[in-house]
């Protein structure tokens, strides 16, 4: 299996087995019986489906870091790094000695059973801070009242469409320093997360330059990031986004890892006042310009339009699919596609020689009268 070079450099301590976007309990649960030796495995209650959610506890420092994981049941890249980070803590326990942690590596078992993004009733889990109408929500909010943490991690996974201000760069990592007032005040505890993802953010530039951004800090209270936030606990959002050809998001773990060590390093190591918070307003913000393939230059009823191409997750057989549908035809100035291909001025036409049409799913098309796959190279 090829690996990169950035997940070699960065990323020794990985946990092989741990693979791919499709995260489940029953993936993780022999590994919280190999953790490092100090390390405290507790259930801290049920999933809507009677899923136990697993709670680890380690280190016995002043510094206590709260870290949760699949809020969003198909966001899986930032479990499969804090799995690493895990091993890492075996050979280097310093991190330990000053800090204590709790991590939640799956919140929302449910829907990371099922691939999907909410909970098994349907409710997005990071809308619910303040109803806190289920027992995912509310057993996050339990173990943030018991262990009262000096920093939040809310971990989290974006899509592909999200590229880095105005250019074509693909948003690989992004961060939030989420706000806590509706006036978006830049206050005392949003400054310390600030000035720990700058630190982040100037380790990440050697490895993937000019591809770190920033989401929209509109206020909502109902997201547990703002909720957490407004209550004087430092958060940092983090999201795990699309490096090129890297659709198992393995790249992107390992960025993550960094991510993870460089924000325990900078707590660990430094009495953080926010002072250094500047460097992250000049962190560029998320935009959404891309699609996974753009066919361009084609024409249809005699226009000229470009062709836009989304994979859609699909779980089949407990096995991830990517399935490619056509979202846009129109001319997409301004987008960028992870692949593009020119169908130099001629007709693209579907599996079955007709014309594409939005919303149709498509293996392969044909331009030219030449048959071109759409379909993802395994790995």
């Amino acid at each position: 299996m090829y690996k990169s070079s950035i997940e070699t450099a960065l990323n020794p301590y990985k946990e092989t087995k741990l693979y791919g976007r499709y995260i489940t309990n029953v993936m993780i649960e022999p590994l919280l019986k190999n953790l490092p030796d100090q390390a405290q495995v507790l259930v801290e209650g049920l999933s809507v489906k009677k899923q136990p959610i697993y709670s680890i506890t380690l280190g016995t420092g002043k510094k206590r870091i709260l870290l949760w994981s699949q809020m969003h049941g198909n966001e899986s890249t930032t479990t499969k790094a804090l799995f690493d980070v895990l091993n890492t803590f075996k050979d280097q326990p310093e991190i330990l000695e000053s800090c204590t942690l709790l991590i939640i590596p799956i919140l929302n078992p449910d829907g990371a059973e099922a691939y999907i993004r909410f909970n098994a009733n349907n409710i997005d889990l990071n809308r619910d801070a303040q109803a806190l109408s289920q027992p995912e929500s509310v057993i996050l909010r339990t173990c943030f009242t018991r262990f009262k943490p000096d920093f939040c991690f809310n971990l989290h996974g974006q899509r592909t469409i999200y590229n880095v201000g105005n250019t074509s760069n693909s948003a690989t990592v992004s961060f939030l320093s989420p706000a806590e007032d509706p006036n978006r005040c830049i206050t005392k505890t949003r400054k310390i997360a600030m000035e720990v993802i700058a630190e982040i953010n100037n380790n990440l530039q050697r490895f993937i330059p000019n591809q770190v951004a920033l989401y929209d800090d509109g206020f909502n209270h109902n997201c547990v990031g703002d909720a957490f936030q407004s209550l004087g606990v430092p958060t940092l959002l983090f999201e795990a986004g699309h490096y090129p050809n890297d659709y198992s998001r393995e790249v992107t773990r390992a960025l993550i890892y960094q991510s993870l060590m460089v924000a325990l390093h900078t707590i660990s190591e430094k009495a953080l006042t926010g002072s250094g918070f500047e460097a992250y307003l000049k962190i560029p913000q998320n935009n959404t310009c891309f699609f996974d393939i753009i066919i361009r230059n084609a024409i249809q009823d005699d226009q000229l339009v470009d062709i836009g191409i989304q994979y859609q997750e699909k779980l089949v057989a407990n096995k991830l699919h990517f399935v490619p549908k056509i979202e846009k035809i129109e001319k997409l100035q301004g987008f960028y596609g992870h692949k593009e291909l020119n169908a130099s001025f001629g007709k693209v036409l579907s599996n079955n020689h007709e014309n594409i049409q939005i919303g149709s799913e498509n293996d392969f098309v044909w331009i030219n009268n030449e048959k071109y796959s759409l379909l993802l190279a395994e790995s």
